[in-house]
């Protein structure tokens, strides 16, 4: 995994936001097991407490189950990730459609030039 961290949000929502990622991806798989805080922190040059309450916050956010024998695994709620996974979706399509309003384009243009860039991508 290549962690981006940055200087302008604390570093523990970043760590949630990348983890919920490989979560609804599919890079963590539902019912797999979690490396271990360590392990996580290590590989994002986190402390190991960052990382920790990252992973809690997913525990809340219900992503995250922690089983005596196995430590913490990903969530079997298939319909709870899908959910998440179309929050983020439609997350990214607002920033997108804002971005395109700040640039001068209606909705309308935009679906207009995401027709002609899909047909473009269609013909390659």
């Amino acid at each position: 995994m290549n962690w981006k961290l940055t200087e302008d949000r604390p570093i523990w929502i970043q760590l949630v936001e990348q983890l919920t990622t490989l979560i609804v991806s599919g890079i963590y798989a539902s019912g797999s097991a979690v490396p271990a805080v360590r392990t996580l922190a290590t590989e994002a040059g986190v402390n190991p407490n960052t990382m920790q309450r990252a992973l809690a916050e997913l525990e809340n956010r219900g992503l995250v189950e922690t089983r005596r024998t196995s430590g913490r695994v990903v969530t079997e709620d298939l319909t709870l990730i899908q959910g998440i996974r179309r929050q983020l979706a439609y997350q990214r399509m607002d920033e997108f459609f804002e971005t395109m309003h700040s640039l001068g384009y209606t909705e309308e243009q935009t679906r207009e030039l995401l027709a002609a860039w899909n047909k473009k991508e269609e013909s390659v």
